[in-house]
């Protein structure tokens, strides 16, 4: 099979640096923001600099060795690195990777006693291993076509939200170069746009034919027979296969059920959160009620209007056909499934 190749870094280490690509700039500019304190990392995840579950877990991975650098100096070392950890874990809270990867180098921390240049092998070998992910799961996605199909995404899961070249981005692409999908309509992705803004400057970068849609036209387009199957990324996977993604994944995982179309949540094991016996217990992060009133642009009303902005929603398993990792593609019974694939 052709693998689908990474064309844009959206985070790596430089030197004694952590370079994230601001995605708040794209698509006009491409611009990097260089962190040498863990802080700044952490303010690049809290804006959506650096997003996506998988990139945010390669990142706070990277703010950890950030971190240690800056504790070794200090008399008291550990008190400060347990703060740092506290601070890059709850950067965001909905995305699991985040905390996965800070628990994984907390326990490299214990055992080596804050050895910075240890942390960081660990930390791009967590790099290495999301890489390595990507095109598994892009192997394991093409099991799911018997023939060419147009599909649709949401929000972004390729290169900027990953290591490498994407989870349900990854999958398409690679799809795409099999000569399985004939074309890609991307919801745009209220509030902030990743889908019209990261998505489709992804899709056009590897000209992978495309048409960008408001996220209310996907139901108009499965009726229409113009969206065959959907693919899309997650946050956070519960033991039961109840997703937390993007908010309005929900709306078109029932748009998708009622028309009979495939909808496949695509995600790395370090996305599934076992501890969690379903999306109900999901923690889901509130933004600023701007990203929202953001669009009135100059007639943003001069009052404080209550808005109610949730980042994620959460698809019940039972409208999801099936969830793709780099171990395979997992079916219902889900949590029979994912137990003993992951468990």
């Amino acid at each position: 099979m052709k693998q689908p190749q990474s064309r844009i870094k959206a985070v790596e280490w430089r030197g004694d640096t952590c370079r994230l690509l601001d995605q708040t700039r794209i698509p006009g500019r491409e611009t990097y923001i260089d962190c040498r304190d863990y802080r700044e990392v952490v303010d690049a995840i809290r804006s959506l600099a650096v997003r996506g579950a998988p990139a945010i877990g390669v990142a706070g991975a990277f703010a950890v060795v950030l971190a240690a650098r800056s504790a070794k100096d200090l008399k008291e070392p550990k008190p400060f690195f347990e703060k740092a950890l506290l601070e890059i874990r709850e950067a965001r809270p909905t995305a699991v990777n985040l905390s996965w990867a800070v628990e994984r180098m907390r326990g490299v921390a214990e055992s080596t006693g804050l050895d910075a240049d240890r942390l960081l092998q660990e930390a791009e070998a967590l790099h290495a291993e999301d890489i390595q992910f990507n095109l598994d799961i892009a192997r394991h996605g093409l099991e799911l076509f018997d023939r060419k199909i147009s599909v649709g995404t949401y929000c972004n899961t390729g290169d900027l939200a990953t290591g490498g070249v994407g989870t349900a981005f990854g999958l398409i692409h690679g799809a795409y170069l099999n000569d399985r999908v004939s074309h890609v309509y991307t919801c745009e992705t209220r509030p902030v746009l990743q889908g019209l803004r990261l998505t489709a400057w992804e899709l056009y970068k590897n000209e992978i034919p495309f048409t960008a849609i408001c996220d209310n036209m996907a139901a108009s387009l499965m009726a229409a027979g113009r969206i065959e199957a959907v693919f899309l990324g997650a946050d956070r996977i519960a033991a039961n296969g109840d997703a937390a993604n993007k908010i309005g994944t929900y709306a078109l995982a029932v748009a998708a059920k009622y028309h009979g179309i495939p909808f496949y949540v695509v995600a790395p094991s370090s996305t599934f959160d076992l501890s969690l016996a379903s999306g109900a217990e999901i923690p889901i992060e509130q933004r600023d009620a701007k990203e929202i009133l953001s669009v009135l642009g100059d007639n943003t009303p001069p009052e404080a209007w209550p808005v109610y902005n949730p980042a994620f929603d959460v698809t019940p398993h039972q409208l999801i056909t099936g969830i793709v990792c780099e171990r395979g593609v997992l079916k219902a019974p889900y949590a029979e499934n994912i137990g003993s694939v992951l468990g």
